[in-house]
């Protein structure tokens, strides 16, 4: 049994239950059946890094290498150079934990646009709601209900160089509104919508080829994103890590016919920020005096147990799809995340229309 803990929210009439189970996939703390400790690492805005679409949240939520479409504004930007189409735009809708809180929901709209032959702009918009929370008061009395959420606005672009390579680069602006802006701390600070920019930076790579007689086509592609500003939220208090994060992955497609072709893939996920450590007076040490740039490089060597641990901070996601007449797909995958590092596992499944 894993307890779930959140950072110290010190708004005394604000309930943050509900927070315990939103932040889960990066803040957990906590052992495991056998004693050993488990040290998640912690950011803010974790919706950053949650898979907004319904392919490769299928396929174990890989997606770096995956042919290109217009939700590669999430998975890697420089994909977008690729795009058939010259416009293109997505709408994605996700219930959230729906069978633990039933009005949590994450939506996603993407956009391309293809400026010519070698350049393509992009557009994404993520808006996580949070359903309604409800406010007690120091003698537990109602308070009412609040409805904190999160967005992030994209902007990005992508050119290809010569026709095997692309390059591409992406904005962003987030927005975190976890608290009623009326209430303020027993410190006398007060709480607000926490804002931050970001930017990611990506590669990608395909080589048509021939494997088994067949025609195939190679693809690798790295994502590098949340690379941005500090967040808080609340005025001269500690500022917190956004989810920066580096994507590696390849992808094999084989052509089998006409009609019919087969990919599979896998995705490896680190997140680039310092190692969540527990101070001797047993507070957390959330890295507040380590600048972005120190945290990045600090994340592949400050792991309590060494390499081994830092291996554990890798997650997996293997995933395969079958297209039909490039108009029907079945799609399966897994993910993978160590039993020290939040210990999420599962399995995917999925069927696509177009």
């Amino acid at each position: 049994i894993i307890n779930y803990q959140t950072k110290p929210m010190k708004f005394p009439v604000f309930r943050v239950t509900l927070f315990t189970v939103l932040s889960f996939p990066v803040i957990a703390t906590a052992q495991n059946l056998n004693g050993s400790s488990i040290t998640a690492i912690s950011t803010e805005v974790p919706f950053l890094n949650i898979s907004p679409d319904s392919r490769s949240g299928a396929m174990g939520e890989a997606g770096v290498a995956l042919s290109p479409d217009v939700n590669a504004n999430f998975w890697n930007p420089s994909k977008l150079a690729f795009i058939e189409e010259t416009t293109a735009l997505s709408l994605s809708y996700s219930p959230w934990l729906r069978r633990i809180v039933p009005d949590v929901n994450l939506a996603y709209l993407s956009f391309a646009h293809k400026l010519d032959e070698r350049n393509t702009f992009g557009a994404s918009l993520r808006y996580f709601n949070m359903g309604a929370i409800a406010l007690t008061g120091p003698a537990n009395e109602n308070e009412g209900t609040y409805t904190p959420n999160e967005f992030s606005i994209d902007a990005s672009f992508a050119r290809k160089f010569g026709n095997n390579l692309s390059l591409g680069l992406t904005l962003r602006y987030i927005n975190s509104n976890l608290s009623n802006t009326s209430f303020a701390s027993n410190t006398g600070q007060t709480a607000k919508a926490a804002n931050a920019v970001a930017a990611d930076v990506s590669v990608y790579y395909r080589n048509p080829t021939q494997q088994f007689g067949k025609d195939a086509m190679f693809a690798f592609g790295a994502n590098i994103s949340n690379i941005g500003t500090k967040i808080s939220y609340s005025e001269n208090g500690p500022k917190y890590f956004l989810p920066t994060n580096l994507k590696i992955g390849a992808a094999n497609t084989w052509y089998l016919n006409s009609m019919s072709q087969f990919t599979v893939t896998l995705d490896l996920n680190k997140l680039l920020v310092p190692t969540t450590l527990t101070n001797p007076d047993g507070s957390r040490n959330y890295g507040e005096d380590i600048s972005v740039p120190g945290g990045i490089f600090q994340s592949f060597t400050d792991a309590p147990g060494g390499f081994s641990e830092e291996l554990k901070e890798i997650t997996l996601s293997p995933g395969v799809e079958y297209w039909y007449d490039q108009k029907f797909a079945l799609r399966a995958g897994y993910f993978f995340d160590s039993a020290d590092k939040g210990n999420r596992k599962y399995l995917s499944l999925g069927a696509g229309f177009k």
